[in-house]
């Protein structure tokens, strides 16, 4: 079954550094399985992202790659899925990583 991990980093990402490798232990990601994503994904699509690398802003997630949330956007993620049943730990750790404005 498909799924998300969702961690925080710890050092601010870096213009020109990519973020292409699949470390979920290294950032403490949760697992979020895609049965609770696939039904929302088109509701990300007004927030400003990056997929892969701070070169490269965009809307929405990059469903098949690494999306990198800044703070400035962690408040607009959380109203997306504040109400979906299954996302619990997900909203928490956004909240987590606003306050830390991470």
């Amino acid at each position: 079954m498909p799924k998300h991990e969702f961690g925080i980093m710890q050092e601010t990402p870096k213009p020109g550094e990519r973020y292409d490798k699949y470390e979920p232990h290294k950032y403490n990601c949760i697992s979020v399985n895609d049965d609770y994503i696939e039904d929302i994904v088109s509701n990300f699509n007004h927030i400003d992202l990056y997929w892969h690398t701070l070169d490269t802003p965009a809307k929405g997630i990059a469903y098949a790659g690494i999306t990198l949330i800044p703070p400035t956007s962690a408040r607009a993620f959380i109203d997306v899925i504040k109400d979906v049943h299954g996302l619990n730990e997900l909203r928490e750790l956004l909240e987590k990583a606003h306050i830390a404005n991470k």
